[in-house]
This record gives structure tokens, C-alpha cells and sequence, in this order.
């Protein structure tokens, strides 16, 4: 079939989206899931921002979700969850989100994450059960320095002996912790012993000190250990991540995926321990990238060895339980930078380029649209060939973007559903640059002509 009909018997399928779309038809395909994983195409756009934040208030006031878990690192998305569970010094949602410093900053710290925040905040504070309060957690792994510290000043509250333990284990990463990329270096190359068995000790010892440390303050004490016991977690999977980083590229990306997995189960099982109801398992939302949330197992990546967070909760869940949504773009604008801790920037988005799933949903004239694909065999027929996909990450490429921002998927077994914006623009950072413009977009674009 040639890509014309293809498109045209999308249209039949799909859910046009209006200005004030309410996502009905996606809750009702939603249904009983209990993980339901956000995608976006890139770490930069703000439609993809504003419809999650969209998507969540309805999963969140509608089918009663407990928490958000996004691509973010542990310690600096607690801030918020305290914050928004009225239980930090905080006193805006702005301050709130001031432990994102490292790169890529605007990641988090953009308009759109800042009104979900102050959305979040004033939801909470209508629930007078404190265990009832939704939280925002991070379930990346890139906070080795930052979650040590964290275990260290838990321990010294309540167990200044145990503080000392923690302390002389991780002085074993010494200064390199600070830019833990060089002690991946330094220990795959033998230039230094790895600290592997230290982190382990001291997750085991949060475990088995589990039971003591509960008895001294009831639930608040709860709450503090789970928290310090997953900064614990943190540290010895970043251990492992770094040291894999010089094994390839394959196996550090599985480390953090997999780190990612045990995060939601973590959280999952904490959340519905805390509000004590074990007929109703905790139901999470999940944000992060297409490249995480979409099946690895339909993706030249997985072909390649790379599994990824979308295919562990299938695997790991009834399929019932989860939901996997992925969005994407044919053009437009994308806050990114050239190179890894480079400027923050405003992108043209170039057009997608044929025989890409972009420009397939662009050439159904539709413009924005839901497309369901689960429930749907049509639609898992029409897209059941591989297709080029586009992801964009932190960096942008235009020059290369064939080579640096495509990769072969089948989308009908990636994904459950899919969202298309066809015009997209540059989600605004909070830290204002000289080198961020919104850029006015010229009458010709796409075409040039």
C-alpha cells in the first residue's frame, strides 16, 4: 500500500484534537492501567510538556493516579514532591524546582513543569490525608554525589554511628564522585579499584537497618527511610552505570533502564504499603522520552541489545496494566543545545523526511490528533511495517539529523497509542538566555520556497 491510502485510512481512525481537548476517548482507552508511561520526541517541546500536564490532571483527579515518575534525578525531583505535599521550606512552586541545576536545566525548569507544580500544590492542599497526597519523584540515575550526601545526612539524624559507616564506604569514590564520568574511566581502565562492593554494603545496611530506624518516629520516619533507602539504590546503580559507560553504549543505557524499572516497582510498592490498600496497587504516572517509554523490542535499538523502560513494565506487568503513549512532530521550533553542556538554544525543527511515521501523520492533513493503536486493528495493520522515527534528546542536529535523530521502529508493537502535533514549538526555559530566542518562524516555512 502506498503511503496516500495509508494516510487517508488514518483519518478514519483517528481522534482530531481541539484547542480544550479533555482526552475522554484516551481515558476511556486508558481504562484499569495502573502504569501509564507519557513519551515525548524530544526534551524540548512544549506542546508535549502542556498535554502531559493535561493528560495528568485527568488521570490524576479522574482515575485517582499517586504519583508522577519522570525522567529526572531522585534528590532533585524530592524537592518537589515535598513541596507539592506541603511538607517543604519551600514557598513557590519556582523555588521548588531550584535543585535543577546541572545540564540540561530547562529539561525541568520551564513554564510548563512550573504551572503543573502550582497546579500540584494547590490539589494537594484540598486532601487532608497526608498519604493521600500525589508525589513527583525522579527515576533517573545521574545523582551519585547528590544521593551519597543525601544517605550521609539521613544517617546522621538518626544513626550518627551508621552516618560514619556510609561515610568512610563512599570515600571510596574520593573526588572523583564529583564528575563520576572520570571515575568510569579511571576504574575500566585500571587506574583505579571500583567502589562496587562499598555501595552495596551500604544499600544492604539501609535494609537491614530498616526496622530500627522505623521505631523511632512512626510514619514520618516511613516516609525519610523509604526516601534515604532509594538514594542508597541510586548510588549503586550510578556506580554500575559509570563503570558501563566504557563497555558501550548498549550495556550503560540497560543499566539505567533497568535502574528505572526498580524505581517504579519501588515506588509502587511503597506508595500502596503507605495508604494501606493492597486490593488497589499504586497507579503511576510516567514521564519520559519516546526512546524509553516506547517497546525497545520493536526498535533497531532493541535489535542492537538495548531494552528499554516501556518494554520492562510489559514485561513485567499484565498488559492491562500499562499504557504506553508516545508523541510526536513534523515540525517546528525545539529548545536544545549543539553540544553536551552547551547554550541553551531556540531550534528550527526541520520537516520529517519521507518514510518516517512523521511524515505519514503529516500527510493526513489532520494536523494534532490522537491515534489509538491497541485497541485498534486497523490501525495495527496500517502500521504494522518498519517506519524511521525521530527522536530528539538534548542536542539537536539538524545538519546530521538523518544519521544523529533517526532510527528504524515498528510503531504498531511500540506503541499504544500515539499523539501527533504537527507543529510544534520550543518549550520556554526559566533561565532566560541570550542564546534562547523565540525565533519568528518565516511564511515560507517548512518549505523554503
Amino acid at each position: 500500500m502506498s503511503e496516500r491510502p495509508i494516510a487517508q485510512a488514518l483519518r478514519d481512525i483517528a481522534h482530531m484534537l481541539h484547542p480544550h481537548e479533555s482526552f475522554d476517548s484516551l481515558l476511556d482507552h486508558i481504562g484499569d492501567a495502573s502504569i501509564v508511561l507519557l513519551g515525548e520526541a524530544s526534551h524540548g517541546t512544549r506542546e508535549f510538556y502542556r498535554l502531559r500536564s493535561v493528560i495528568t490532571r485527568r488521570l490524576i483527579t479522574d482515575l485517582h493516579f499517586n504519583a508522577i515518575a519522570v525522567e529526572a534525578d531522585w534528590p532533585d525531583a524530592l524537592r518537589i514532591s515535598r513541596y507539592i505535599q506541603h511538607a517543604s521550606a519551600d514557598t513557590s512552586a519556582e523555588q521548588a524546582l531550584g535543585s535543577f541545576q546541572r545540564f540540561p536545566r530547562w529539561m525541568w525548569r520551564n513554564t510548563e513543569v512550573l504551572a503543573l507544580v502550582r497546579w500540584l500544590h494547590m490539589y494537594n492542599q484540598s486532601i487532608s490525608q497526608t498519604t493521600a497526597r500525589v508525589g513527583f519523584f525522579g527515576i533517573d540515575i545521574y545523582s551519585l554525589r547528590k544521593s551519597m550526601e543525601a544517605v550521609i545526612h539521613y544517617l546522621e539524624r538518626v544513626d550518627p554511628a551508621a552516618a560514619q559507616r556510609a561515610r568512610a564506604r563512599y570515600s571510596c569514590f574520593d573526588h572523583l564522585a564529583e564528575d563520576p564520568q572520570r571515575y568510569g574511566y579511571a576504574t575500566t581502565f585500571g587506574m583505579k579499584e571500583d567502589c562496587q562492593e562499598e555501595v552495596i554494603q551500604q544499600l544492604v545496611a539501609m535494609t537491614t537497618e530498616a526496622e530500627r530506624y522505623l521505631a523511632q518516629d512512626g510514619r514520618a520516619a516511613s516516609d525519610e527511610l523509604f526516601y534515604a533507602q532509594q538514594n542508597a539504590r541510586v548510588a549503586q546503580n550510578a556506580e554500575s552505570y559509570y563503570r558501563a559507560m566504557f563497555s558501550g553504549r548498549d550495556e550503560s543505557w540497560n543499566v539505567r533502564d533497568t535502574h528505572m524499572l526498580e524505581t517504579v516497582e519501588a515506588l509502587r510498592q511503597y506508595i500502596g504499603t503507605r495508604n494501606a490498600d493492597p486490593a488497589h496497587p499504586a497507579k503511576l504516572i510516567i514521564w519520559a522520552h519516546n526512546s524509553h517509554i516506547g517497546d525497545a523490542r520493536a526498535t533497531e535499538m532493541g535489535v542492537h541489545g538495548q531494552l528499554n523502560l516501556g518494554q520492562l513494565v510489559r514485561q513485567q506487568y499484565d498488559t492491562q496494566q500499562t499504557y504506553l503513549l508516545g508523541f510526536t512532530t513534523h515540525a517546528g521550533t525545539v529548545t536544545a543545545a549543539s553540544d553536551w553542556d552547551g547554550h541553551t538554544e531556540s531550534k528550527l525543527v526541520r520537516p520529517s523526511i519521507d518514510g518516517s511515521v512523521e511524515r505519514l501523520f503529516h500527510e493526513t492533513g489532520l494536523g494534532d490528533f490522537f491515534l489509538p493503536i491497541r485497541q485498534s486493528d486497523a490501525a495495527q495493520s496500517l502500521l504494522q511495517q518498519r517506519r524511521l522515527e525521530r527522536a530528539i534528546g538534548v542536542i539537536y542536529l539538524p545538519h546530521s539529523e538523518r544519521v544523529s535523530h533517526y532510527f528504524h521502529a515498528y510503531p504498531a508493537r511500540q506503541f499504544d497509542a500515539l499523539i501527533h502535533i504537527d507543529h510544534t514549538t520550543a518549550v520556554q526555559p526559566l533561565d532566560h538566555s541570550d542564546h534562547w530566542l523565540h525565533e519568528e518562524v518565516p511564511d515560507t516555512y517548512p518549505s523554503g520556497m
